[in-house]
């Protein structure tokens, strides 16, 4: 079965079984397998990943390492411009705890990333 042409493509790591699964769900199944998924990752003592998608932009990949998530994004202008989409862009995101308190997380791009090199 395909999909359709902007359906959301599903991140590396993700298994085959819940990325079968989940375009079929309701938007209200999906909004509860959300907190259910959130609460297991405070049960498993996690936090919640830093990497979150911004309005216009497309998470292709998110590969987590020591010490930052690398992430490969495409972003669409607001106003539908004559090259939209762009990237993909390569980012290394980690997340710092301030001396102030808190955390803050912090994208640091890299560049373009090449059909090649995907």
């Amino acid at each position: 079965m395909s999909r359709p042409e902007n359906e959301p493509t599903p991140l590396e790591g993700v298994p085959d079984k819940v990325a079968t699964e989940l375009p079929q769900l309701t938007p209200d199944e999906l909004r509860n397998t959300i907190i259910y998924a959130q609460e297991l990752l405070r049960f498993h003592d996690e936090t919640a990943s830093p990497v979150e998608p911004g309005p216009n932009e497309e998470i292709l990949r998110a590969t987590k390492r020591d010490g930052y998530t690398e992430v490969v994004k495409r972003t669409t202008c607001a106003e539908e411009c004559d090259d939209c989409p762009h990237g993909p862009y390569l980012y290394h995101v980690k997340e710092e705890t301030r001396p102030e308190s808190g955390t803050k997380v912090r994208w640091m791009f890299l560049g373009e990333v090449y059909p090649d090199e995907e």
